[in-house]
């Protein structure tokens, strides 16, 4: 019983380590909440949010609409992609500086809205949504000079797990 415990805890580790890098310590779930979640969301958004499914946001060949909802206990937020999912900006970016902080297993556990067209601002959206080129090439959405990222830990329309020190859901 003991061993397997340890060998639960030795195979969690590598992925608390990248939590721990990328977000610092959580403020309102901890690392192994976010380590038995699903499969993150796909780093490209389509065109027309949905709020009728629970699949991740999937690739597209536009542009990635981003409109305001109510993202649970959060508030009113940004969502996008097919379905709605909420999104977040790093703390560690900087505003205007064209480039996301956030590469590697941090862009595994918090991947970046990237778009192949252009990002529509949809209802309730007051600011300013641009884009920048990531170092591997791909187009990042940007809002009031920041890059937009999801969070793997959310897995349906609503959801705004991604609460942790240096990730903020962003608000319109």
């Amino acid at each position: 019983m003991g061993r397997h415990r340890i060998a639960v805890a030795a195979g969690l580790l590598p992925l608390i380590l990248v939590l721990a890098a990328c977000s610092g310590a959580a403020t309102s779930a901890p690392a192994t909440q976010a380590a038995s979640q699903a499969a993150p969301p796909s780093t490209a958004a389509s065109t027309a949010p949905s709020t009728t499914t629970s699949e991740a946001p999937s690739a597209a060949t536009t542009g990635a609409t981003v409109e305001a909802k109510t993202v649970g206990a959060l508030g009113t937020k940004l969502v996008a992609g097919s379905n709605g999912m909420t999104v977040y900006t790093f703390t560690k970016d900087v505003k205007d500086s064209g480039k996301s902080n956030c590469s590697g297993g941090c862009a595994t556990t918090w991947p970046p809205l990237t778009v192949t067209g252009t990002p529509t601002a949809g209802t309730g959206v007051t600011g300013k949504l641009a884009t920048i080129t990531r170092d591997d090439g791909t187009t990042q959405v940007t809002y009031n000079g920041l890059p937009l990222y999801f969070f793997s830990g959310d897995t349906a329309p609503g959801d705004g797990k991604g609460v942790y020190t240096n990730w903020e859901a962003v608000a319109p």
